[in-house]
């Protein structure tokens, strides 16, 4: 069966509002080389809306401000499949896009007995909702060293039914202060 991994950035604050945190070279250069472990990203719409298409056409004409950002423009461009979980949205972009409209734990537990590699998933609200289905098995979090102060924390409005037990599988300190800390359910 193919592995459900999620990554986040995340301030030391629990802040996953993407306007809160930085960018840098570190979190870019990190969640590239996760991009190229995948074969399929699943996306919620808002989180899809943000992505598509701001790094395809980033990967287009390399605009990015720097090498990481640029690298990481590619992985997303290069990835086969994207699956975008919506029940709102019209159309998606990209000939290998399609839509989730149905029952969320069915379609992603066929989406995962389907053949190819890993799927990657990012965001908030699809995720958290995959958590809580326990349906993830895999957590890339990186915790910037940076205190927001305020904005949409991660898991705020998700319910566990019971606790979520993970095993640390690698950490790595950033020049930056950033630390990214990898779990396997």
């Amino acid at each position: 069966m193919r592995k459900l991994i999620f990554g986040i950035n995340l301030t030391i604050d629990g802040c996953c509002d993407h306007t809160k945190g930085s960018g840098n070279s570190d979190v870019h250069e990190y969640f590239a080389q996760r991009m190229r472990e995948a074969d399929t990203l699943l996306y919620g719409r808002k989180t899809y809306e943000l992505m598509v298409p701001f790094w395809p056409d980033m990967a287009k004409n390399h605009s990015g401000p720097t090498n990481a950002i640029n690298d990481f423009a590619d992985a997303f461009a290069s990835i086969d499949k994207m699956v975008v979980c919506s029940r709102t949205l019209d159309k998606v972009e990209g000939k290998n896009t399609s839509i989730i409209r149905g029952n969320l734990k069915e379609e992603i537990l066929k989406l995962k007995q389907q053949q190819g590699g890993n799927i990657s998933t990012g965001g908030v609200d699809i995720p958290s909702q995959l958590i809580a289905l326990g349906l993830v098995d895999e957590f890339h979090i990186v915790v910037q060293s940076i205190m927001a102060g305020a904005g949409r924390r991660f898991l705020d409005d998700t319910n566990l039914q019971e606790s979520l037990q993970l095993k640390l599988m690698d950490s790595k300190v950033f020049e930056s202060g950033y630390i990214a800390l990898h779990y396997v359910k």
